[in-house]
């Protein structure tokens, strides 16, 4: 458990974690880092040399690069994110080349005048969810084939989990020298949990039964995520790291303060779909 503290306001964060690398796969080319503010899950791309060290590379590059115990910023969190990238380009690869898929989320602060929000980012097709108030909520979009396809009508979410192209992903850290990750910003407030996970689980797992999981309860829902994803079939490597906030306010409302901290537009962003 970890508490942060702003003039502004409280944050106690919980998180527990788990990777597994399946009933079928020999190594496990996932990933996971906790070390608030900041969370990440990286799934190194299947079938391409060395992916281990892609994801664990993304683990240690946010470790390395993000205090833990103090908010951080949009701009630290996408610096660490493009080093990351350039560490990861530059590991040899005499058979082609190694990338990963990525999924954060960080406590930010945007300005001393606002109140801190929630960075969430990804490239690939691992996944950020919300669960507040009894609704699981998916943040990210997948950069992937069949998310193009489901963008432009052509498949459905059913039809996209049996599609033969459904591993296919668009974007990954590792495979182009410029990386530009999808980022959200989502207000703080009160009660909120986050499931940061590979798609060796969703590919495993509905939404619904993801939801149910997380409806138990934060203590040993990563746990149960996983153990139900390998009783499911477990073909691939499965990650789930599950986020637990309390936040409290230490403003009171008046003259002069504004809770949502004049953001507009940049409230519950989404930049794809």
């Amino acid at each position: 458990m970890t508490t942060i503290e702003t003039p502004r306001s409280t944050h106690v964060l919980r998180s527990e974690g788990r990777t597994d690398t399946g009933l079928v796969r020999r190594l496990n080319e996932d990933a996971f880092y906790a070390g608030a503010p900041a969370f990440v899950v990286a799934d190194g791309m299947g079938g391409h040399e060395r992916g281990e060290v892609a994801s664990r590379e993304v683990a240690a590059a946010l470790e390395r690069g993000i205090p833990v115990g103090t908010p951080t910023t949009t701009e630290a969190v996408v610096t660490t994110i493009v080093a990351a990238n350039a560490v990861i380009r530059s590991i040899p690869t005499p058979n082609g080349v190694i990338g990963t898929t990525v999924a954060g989320l960080a406590l930010v602060a945007l300005s001393p005048q606002t109140d801190l929000h929630w960075m969430v980012f990804n490239v690939g097709d691992s996944r950020v969810y919300t669960w507040t108030d009894g609704v699981l909520r998916r943040i990210t979009v997948d950069h992937s084939a069949v998310q193009e396809l489901i963008d432009d009508g052509s498949l459905t979410e059913a039809e996209a989990r049996q599609h033969p192209d459904r591993n296919i992903v668009t974007k990954a850290i590792g495979v182009e020298a410029g990386i530009d990750p999808d980022v959200w910003l989502l207000p703080v407030a009160g009660r909120q949990r986050f499931l940061l996970c590979s798609d060796g689980l969703t590919g495993e797992l509905t939404d619904e039964g993801i939801a149910e999981v997380l409806s138990q309860g934060f203590e040993g829902a990563a746990d149960r995520l996983v153990e139900l994803a390998l009783a499911a079939g477990g073909r691939d490597n499965v990650t789930a790291l599950v986020v637990d906030v309390v936040s409290t306010s230490l403003m009171s409302s008046g003259p002069g303060y504004d809770d949502a901290g004049g953001l507009g537009y940049l409230e519950e962003t989404m930049p794809r779909g």
